[in-house]
């Protein structure tokens, strides 16, 4: 028996890095898992890959900035999958990566676009469902950034600083009506994200060496225990794998 057994999961930005891994591993635990991304053929692979090794996955191009093709996701997921029970909110983009007097302004709105409005979309569009049937689950990946800005990031942190205000708002306005929600900071992972960081050269965090960047599957550990019943008295809260004692509570060390 899978801890999510009889669960539908809906993922964004699952065609690698974290929301590949959670994907799959949802799926290991039980869940039906929908794959969105605007990488079709790679979310494709990915979902082929969890149903050979006897899962359940289905994949659809999604671009999570546009809310037609959001709603029109979600309904595919329930007429696919039976449900709606989780959503990870995974997609963003670290673009553009330059300091505010030379940023692109259409570049710098893309970017808002996906990181906060396109997270806002799948909330929206998934969260009526959730409210008429009893509940579910939102994760909304957040980031450290949220909270510290960093030279060339203005747009990801004006971004990731938005969604975890609209995770407080969301946990406001669903209060005692079974919808659960987090806020979720993974650290600097090893993903294609870290790549394009390192290459900018800008702000202290491309300088950290690969070697020092924490694996994938220590976040995806995190996200599976608020996704499941033990992380209730972490409710509404922006929850960090930096944070000791939840690393503990995952069984991480410090």
């Amino acid at each position: 028996m899978g801890r999510f057994d009889g669960k539908v999961a809906l993922v964004t930005g699952a065609s690698r890095g974290l929301g590949e891994g959670v994907a799959r591993a949802l799926a290991a635990e039980g869940a039906a898992v929908m794959l969105l991304a605007r990488d079709a053929a790679a979310a494709g692979a990915v979902a082929r890959e969890i149903t050979a090794a006897g899962g359940r996955a289905e994949a659809q191009r999604c671009d999570v900035a546009d809310y037609a093709a959001v709603e029109q996701a979600v309904a595919m997921t329930k007429e696919k999958l039976g449900g709606l029970d989780i959503l990870v909110n995974n997609a963003g983009v670290i673009e553009p990566i330059a300091e505010l007097a030379s940023s692109d302004p259409a570049a710098w709105a893309a970017s808002i676009s996906i990181n906060l409005v396109g997270a806002y979309n799948v909330v929206r569009a998934v969260i009526p469902g959730m409210l008429a049937g009893g509940g579910g689950t939102i994760v909304n990946v957040s980031s450290g950034a949220a909270y510290r800005p960093l030279e060339g990031w203005s747009a990801y942190c004006a971004g990731k600083a938005g969604l975890a205000m609209l995770t407080r708002s969301i946990a406001l306005e669903t209060e005692g009506k079974r919808v659960r929600v987090f806020g979720f900071s993974p650290g600097t992972i090893d993903t294609d994200m870290q790549v394009k960081i390192r290459a900018s050269g800008m702000n202290m965090i491309s300088r950290i060496p690969r070697a020092e960047l924490s694996p994938v599957e220590h976040a995806v550990r995190g996200m599976l225990y608020l996704l499941d019943a033990a992380s209730d008295d972490l409710l509404g809260q922006d929850v960090s794998m930096r944070d000791d004692a939840f690393r503990r509570r995952i069984g991480l060390a410090a």
